[in-house]
């Protein structure tokens, strides 16, 4: 994100590499499955109505810079989302947030707005926000970019998957923005190419999410190294033992906001696909030609299994592509890409290489492996039943059959 609120000729036209540390998604070795009953993937969608949200506020109310409010309206926001209508007024405030929202909710604009707002006028403010995958932070970061557009703020995008030389380069600025993954972070905290004593705004994205995947101790290790009089903002879409666990060590006051309305589950049709390992692939097959499968994400366990479908399916004349831990960042950007235009309708992928996955108009995830626990199976079926949409979700299962 090298000054990404203003431009320098010198940030353009470098080569980008592929890092295999953890950073943000690449694949890291699974405990031995959960046993999770057949019954348990099968499940008529119940969508609930969703209730007619009235803010209390407008962008306008909101003491924040003009430039921001420009920079908002010219986005197309016309009115705050509950997350960004609760927390932005709260955190103005100088309040500590804990968010409680899910994924599309509008959480990165309800921290971004508050936290643009403090460095601009308060010069001496630094920030650093924290993500579970490369995508989400090139999310933020792209968000953060829009919002704070003519600022003159520097920031540094610390991800896996890309040049650890630029990010050294972007770093000699002492960029008042920091957003990237656990791993990559760390790593510039280990080498003393990156100092956050200073940091006094901290932002943890999907916190669950970044504990589920194992960076406990990198977070422990990163937020030990922050100003400890600082504003904290951390989102989840769960408030478990282990997301409190870090609230409480690191945060003693803190606002609570929570706008979760349930499990994505709820738009989601549920069932699964009866197989042995003669007729899998056929039945895969099958789903991916029916009329009604418009857009489907395909999940399995590992790089290498991952591949060997994406080019088998690519074979049999679908329009696929793949995605994993072990591509590039930017190969991961021009698959997400061609995904999201639908110059391809069919995306294999792994768990971590998913995560933080928002694309609105996938009809179908198909489970070719089983998910490693019962969260993760949430997790992934969550990429469709978005938008108010029914969505569904097909679990191939071994011998095993719906009665």
């Amino acid at each position: 994100m090298s000054h990404v609120y203003r431009s320098r000729s010198h940030s353009s036209g470098r080569t980008k590499k592929f890092n295999t540390r953890r950073s943000g998604g690449s694949q890291k070795r699974h405990p031995k499955k959960a046993y999770i009953h057949p019954s348990k993937f099968v499940q008529a969608a119940s969508p609930v109505a969703e209730e007619l949200f009235t803010p209390q506020h407008t962008f306008d109310d909101f003491a924040v810079a003009n430039l921001i409010k420009k920079n908002v309206q010219a986005m197309g926001f016309t009115e705050p989302s509950p997350i960004q209508d609760q927390t932005i007024p709260r955190a103005l405030e100088g309040n500590s947030i804990l968010g409680i929202a899910d994924t599309g909710t509008g959480k990165t604009a309800a921290f971004a707005i508050p936290l643009l707002n403090r460095l601009i006028t308060e010069p001496a403010s630094k920030a650093i926000i924290l993500a579970p995958t490369r995508e989400l932070a090139e999310q933020i970061e792209q968000q953060c970019r829009l919002i704070g557009k003519g600022s003159g703020l520097d920031g540094a995008l610390l991800i896996g998957g890309t040049s650890m030389s630029r990010q050294l380069q972007e770093l000699k600025f002492n960029p008042r923005i920091i957003i990237g993954t656990p791993g990559r972070i760390k790593d510039h905290l280990t080498r003393g190419s990156l100092k956050i004593h200073d940091c006094n705004i901290v932002v943890l994205d999907e916190v669950d999410r970044m504990l589920d995947m194992g960076f406990v101790h990198d977070i422990t290790h990163i937020l030990n190294h922050a100003k400890a009089e600082r504003q904290s903002f951390y989102f989840s879409a769960t408030f478990d033992h282990g997301v409190r666990r870090i609230i409480d060590t690191f945060t003693k006051e803190i606002a609570h906001v929570s706008v979760k309305t349930g499990d994505t589950s709820k738009n989601v049709e549920q069932n699964v696909v009866a197989h042995t390992s003669a007729n899998k692939i056929d039945k895969l097959h099958d789903i991916l030609i029916d009329a009604t499968t418009t857009k489907s994400i395909i999940f399995d366990d590992t790089h290498r299994l991952v591949e060997k479908l994406s080019k088998e399916l690519a074979g049999r004349g679908f329009s696929v592509e793949a995605i994993h831990g072990g591509k590039s960042q930017s190969q991961r950007q021009r698959v997400l890409k061609r995904f999201k235009n639908n110059d391809i309708n069919v995306l294999v992928a792994t768990d971590v290489a998913a995560r933080g996955l928002d694309v609105t108009d996938i009809t179908h995830v198909i489970n070719y492996s089983l998910p490693q626990s019962y969260d993760d199976y949430v997790h992934r079926i969550g990429r469709t039943g978005r938008a108010g949409k029914i969505g569904n979700a097909l679990t191939f299962v071994e011998n095993e059959a719906p009665h």
